[in-house]
C-alpha cells in the first residue's frame, strides 16, 4: 500500500502507522465542524446563601472513575462539586440545575481561591487562595489534611508532578515560584525551594510599592520529564524553563516577539495561563496581545509553531486549555464567548455562545470525548458537549492498543509456535520475554521483542513519532531527553539540549578559527 508522505508534524500525529497501513487518530471533532457544529450548553449558577458570586477555576476529575465531576472555586472562598452527568436542563433555570447538579460544596478559604488542582487519584484537591496560602483537602471528609504557607502574595497557580503527587509548584503575585514536598508537613508546611522575582522586567531597577502585580507570577507547570517547570508573569510574554534541582537560573526561555526591538513595537503583553497536552509535547500560552501562541516544547529555540486570534484576552482571569490530544484549543474571552481552534487550522475559529459577560476558567475532560466546560462572570458555568453526532466512528483506543502489542498470525506461523501454558511465578518480571510468556508462549523459541522499552512506557504512539522526525534531523540534537528520556540520557533534561547546542556552537566556532 503506498502511503503518503506528512506535510506537517500535526498530520503526523493524526495518524499511526499499524502493521502497515494508517489509523485515522481519533479527533475530538470532525474535519467539518466549523460549518455544522451548533452546540447549547447547558449552565448552573454559582451561588451561596443566594448571593451570587464569580467562579474563578475549574477543574474535571482526572480518573476515568470520576471523570463526571467538576470542581469549581469561587471569589467567597468556595469549592463545589458538580455532577456532570445529570441533565442539565436549558428549560430550568440556572439556580434549580445547579441545585440538583451539585454534589457538595464547602468554604475552603475566607478568600477567593484562584486555581484548583485534583491529586492522588481525585481523593484530594489542592486550592489556591488570595490568602496566600494553599490548602490540602480530602474531598470524601471534606476536611482540611494540610497547609502550605511562604508565599507573600495571593496565590495564583498551583500544579502538581505528572507522577508524583506528593511534588507541587505554586506560583504567587509576590514574583516568586515554589516547590513543596507534601510528606514533608508538620503543621503549616514551608516550601523545600524557592524563586524570587522570577518574572521582573531587566530595564526595571526597582518595583515601587503597589507595584506588585507587573512582577506576578501568573501560571505554573510541571513538565512531563518530571524535572523540568514552566513560568510564566504579568510583566511580558515570556516564558521561561526552570530545572528543579538547580534553581539558580533558567535553562532557558521562549518568547512570541524575540529580539531587542521587541519593546519598540509597543507595550510588553503578559501572559494569562500555560497548558500542556496530555504527552507534554504542546505548550500553550495566552497572551494579553489577545493571541494564544503554541510551542513543541521539542523545538523551543524555533519559538511558537502557531499562533491563534479571535478571542480578546483583556484581563489575567482569561485562561485557555489545549485539549488531552493536542488536537483543539479552547479558550475564554472577555467579549463574553468561548472559542475553539483546531490546532492544524488555526484560522478557522469556532463560538461558543452562552455566557453573558467575560469568560474566564476553561477545562477539556480527561476521559469523556468532547466534554468541555466554561466558567464566566455572569456567574455560572456551562458545560458543553460538543457534537457527539458528527465524531467519527472509529474503533476504540483500547483496541488499537490490544492490535499494537499482540504477535502478528503469519509471524507466529513461521516461528512454529504453539500455545502452552506457561509457569509465570518463573518468569521475572523485568525478563525480555515477560510480555510474551505473559500471553501463554512457549519460552523455547526468543519472539521479537514487543513489550514497551521501560523508559517509554505509558507514551502514545504520536509521542513516538514525533520524536522520531526529531531525530532525523541533522541540524543538531533532538531534545528528546526533555519528555520520557532514553536509558542513556536519564534524568536529562532541556538544559542537557542547550547546554548541548552551544557546546556545538563553540566547537563550530573554534574550528573556523582554526582554519583562519
Amino acid at each position: 500500500m503506498e502511503v503518503t508522505k506528512s506535510q506537517s508534524i500535526f498530520q503526523d500525529i493524526k495518524s499511526r502507522e499499524l502493521s502497515g497501513f494508517r489509523v485515522r487518530k481519533r479527533p475530538y471533532f470532525s474535519e467539518n465542524l466549523c460549518d455544522e457544529i451548533e452546540a447549547t450548553g447547558k449552565a448552573v449558577s454559582i451561588a451561596h446563601g443566594g448571593e451570587e458570586t464569580p467562579p474563578l477555576a475549574v477543574s474535571f476529575c482526572k480518573t476515568i472513575k470520576s471523570a463526571h465531576i467538576l470542581a469549581v472555586s469561587d471569589e467567597d472562598g468556595y469549592v463545589s462539586l458538580f455532577d456532570t452527568r445529570f441533565e442539565w436542563s436549558s428549560s430550568k433555570t440556572c439556580t434549580e440545575n445547579a441545585e440538583k447538579a451539585r454534589i457538595a460544596n464547602w468554604v475552603a478559604h475566607e478568600n477567593a481561591v484562584f486555581d484548583i488542582c485534583w491529586i492522588k487519584d481525585d481523593a484530594k484537591i489542592l486550592t489556591a487562595s488570595g490568602d496566600q496560602t494553599i490548602k490540602i483537602w480530602d474531598v470524601q471528609e471534606r476536611k482540611c489534611t494540610g497547609i502550605l504557607t511562604g508565599h507573600n502574595g495571593s496565590i495564583k497557580s498551583v500544579c502538581s508532578h505528572p507522577t508524583n503527587f506528593e511534588l507541587v509548584v505554586s506560583g504567587s503575585r509576590d514574583g516568586s515560584f515554589a516547590i513543596w514536598d507534601l510528606r514533608c508537613q508538620s503543621g503549616n508546611a514551608r516550601p523545600i525551594g524557592v524563586v524570587n522575582r522570577a518574572h521582573v522586567s531587566t530595564g526595571r531597577k526597582r518595583i515601587r510599592q503597589g507595584k506588585a502585580a507587573s512582577m506576578s507570577i501568573t501560571s505554573v507547570l510541571y513538565l512531563k520529564d518530571g524535572v523540568s517547570i514552566a513560568t510564566a508573569g504579568a510583566v511580558d510574554s515570556i516564558v521561561k524553563f526552570w530545572d528543579t534541582r538547580n534553581l539558580r537560573a533558567p535553562v532557558t526561555q521562549i518568547c512570541p516577539h524575540p529580539g531587542p526591538d521587541t519593546k519598540a513595537k509597543g507595550r510588553l503583553h503578559g501572559i494569562t495561563s500555560l497548558s500542556q497536552d496530555q504527552n507534554g509535547v504542546f505548550l500553550s500560552a495566552s497572551c494579553m496581545d489577545n493571541r494564544i501562541y503554541l510551542y513543541n516544547v521539542l523545538q523551543l529555540d524555533k519559538g511558537p509553531i502557531s499562533s491563534f486570534s479571535g478571542c480578546k484576552i483583556e484581563s489575567f482571569f482569561v485562561k485557555s486549555a489545549i485539549s488531552p490530544d493536542a488536537s483543539h484549543l479552547l479558550s475564554g474571552s472577555s467579549d463574553g464567548n468561548a472559542y475553539i481552534w483546531q490546532v492544524n487550522k488555526p484560522e478557522a475559529t469556532i463560538a461558543l455562545k452562552r455566557h453573558d459577560r467575560e469568560v474566564t476558567a476553561v477545562d477539556w475532560n480527561f476521559h469523556e470525548q468532547g466534554k468541555i466546560v466554561t466558567a464566566s462572570d455572569d456567574f455560572t458555568v456551562c458545560a458543553w458537549n460538543i457534537a457527539s453526532s458528527f465524531y467519527p466512528s472509529t474503533r476504540s483506543p483500547a483496541s488499537i492498543r490490544r492490535k499494537a502489542i499482540a504477535v502478528p498470525s503469519s509471524e507466529t506461523k513461521r516461528l512454529g509456535l504453539e500455545m502452552q501454558k506457561t509457569d509465570l511465578e518463573e518468569v521475572p518480571c523485568n525478563s525480555p520475554g515477560a510480555a510474551v510468556r505473559s500471553m501463554n508462549m512457549p519460552a523455547v523459541t526468543k519472539m521479537p521483542e514487543v513489550r514497551t522499552p521501560e523508559p517509554h512506557k505509558r507514551i502514545s504512539t504520536s509521542v513516538h513519532l514525533i520524536e522520531t522526525f526529531e531525530k532525523t534531523t541533522p541540524e543538531a540534537e533532538s531534545p528528546s531527553s526533555v519528555l520520557y528520556p532514553p536509558s542513556s540520557l536519564k534524568k536529562k533534561t532541556i538544559r542537557d539540549y542547550f547546554l548541548s547546542a552551544s557546546r556545538e556552537l563553540q566547537q563550530a566556532a573554534s574550528t573556523r578559527q582554526n582554519v583562519t
